[in-house]
């Protein structure tokens, strides 16, 4: 998150739902430097990942930290994931504000920039 070229923090945990715990991470401490550094996290779609939980994507959001729903497409037939992304961020009680998904090309083209 230090480097300029960074943006979107993506797969944060790492897990692997009934395969893999996630990382054991200070996702609070990590949130915060998110927000120090104008950085986002991602929600990765996949129903085998849907990495941010819930929990920690309201954490990002009561930070004012921003989430790509991402599908994690490998094929396009996996385009479809968007849905579980999309129930993980409702249950994160997030808003259109809070996904960078939202904004219009030019309004993403400035958040990006760092």
């Amino acid at each position: 998150m230090d480097n300029r070229y960074f943006n979107v923090l993506g797969h944060a945990t790492g897990r692997l739902l009934l395969q893999r715990e996630g990382y054991k991470l200070d996702m609070e401490r990590l949130i915060q430097h998110a927000s120090n550094n104008g950085c986002y996290f991602e929600i990765n779609s996949s129903p085998n990942r849907l990495d941010l939980s819930d929990e920690h994507a309201k954490l990002a959001k009561d930070a004012g930290v921003q989430i790509a729903v991402n599908t994690d497409a490998h094929s396009i037939k996996e385009l479809d994931f968007i849905e579980w992304g999309l129930n993980q961020a409702r249950r994160a009680w997030l808003e259109a504000g809070d996904v960078l998904n939202t904004l219009s090309l030019p309004q993403l083209k400035r958040a990006l920039r760092r």
